[in-house]
């Protein structure tokens, strides 16, 4: 692989990265349905300080996922790429895909005793 490709590569992970919390994908999860969020609405959602709730909200902007905008003293947040709901119910179809073959294996499994 060369540079120019592995550094593609390198951004894309840095993005998945970024959602790979469950505080961070609850977050998104809450921001998906529309509505711009200021911090204190998502501090209380996730049960977390501020600072660490802030801390993942730079994460998600640093990666292009969620932009903020400033009303008076708070800051508002919403999600700024359409695309991150789709790829949440794709990991969940892979859940449920995995739960399946999980539950055939364990049906058809010989048992003991």
């Amino acid at each position: 692989m060369n540079t120019r490709t592995y550094a593609r590569y390198k951004v894309r992970a840095n993005i998945v990265k970024a959602l790979a919390h469950p505080a961070r994908l609850l977050m998104v999860d809450e921001l998906a349905r529309g509505e711009p969020r200021c911090v204190c609405e998502l501090t209380k959602l996730v049960g977390a300080d501020i600072s660490t709730v802030s801390r993942h909200l730079a994460m998600l902007k640093n990666a292009g996922i969620v932009e903020d905008e400033k009303h008076g003293t708070q800051v508002y947040y919403r999600l700024c790429i359409c695309c991150v709901p789709e790829f949440i119910q794709c990991i969940e179809a892979v859940l449920q895909r995995s739960a399946k073959k999980q539950q055939r294996l364990l049906i058809s499994s010989p048992k003991k005793g």
